[in-house]
């Protein structure tokens, strides 16, 4: 083959990469543009506080539903016992295969969070670094809950 037969067979393979990087980052930009709505809606999300010292007892649902995107919407189920918070079980969101919360960044899950809100009997607690919007999303559900089971 001679020079120019090979110098040719370089840019066709370079020309061929360069579209496919170029597609995989127009698939990537296009993935963030469609999504920016619903993070932007998270990341304004307030949670508020809530009385740990008066709930009722029984089974409660709260669920988070996005207004812009639903990629984040969140459902946990919570057990009040005694007035206080026995179980928390994620229905929809951060699981596994299994049901189980994912492990997100930093290996923590969404039952750390969860306990460290029930421990401190806050839901002004850190969220997981790395996990903002997942965080807020799930805290949002179990608030949901939380008001449900408030004695008024």
């Amino acid at each position: 083959m001679s020079k120019t037969g090979k110098r040719k067979g370089r840019r066709k393979m370079w020309i061929v990469i360069l579209i496919i990087v170029m597609v995989i980052a127009a698939g990537l930009l296009g993935g963030i543009l469609v999504d920016a709505p619903g993070r932007r809606e998270i990341g304004v999300l307030t949670i508020s506080a809530v009385d740990f010292k008066n709930f009722r007892d029984g089974t409660y649902i709260g669920e988070y539903k996005g207004t812009k995107s639903h990629s984040r919407d969140t459902k946990v189920e919570v057990i009040i016992s005694g007035g206080n918070i026995s179980d928390v079980k994620i229905l929809k969101g951060a699981v596994d295969k299994e049901g189980k919360p994912a492990k997100l960044t930093g290996g923590q899950s969404i039952a750390d969070l969860f306990g460290n809100a029930i421990k401190s009997q806050t839901l002004q607690v850190d969220v997981i670094s790395g996990a903002t919007l997942t965080s807020k999303t799930h805290l949002k559900a179990l608030e949901n809950a939380l008001e449900q089971a408030q004695v008024k």
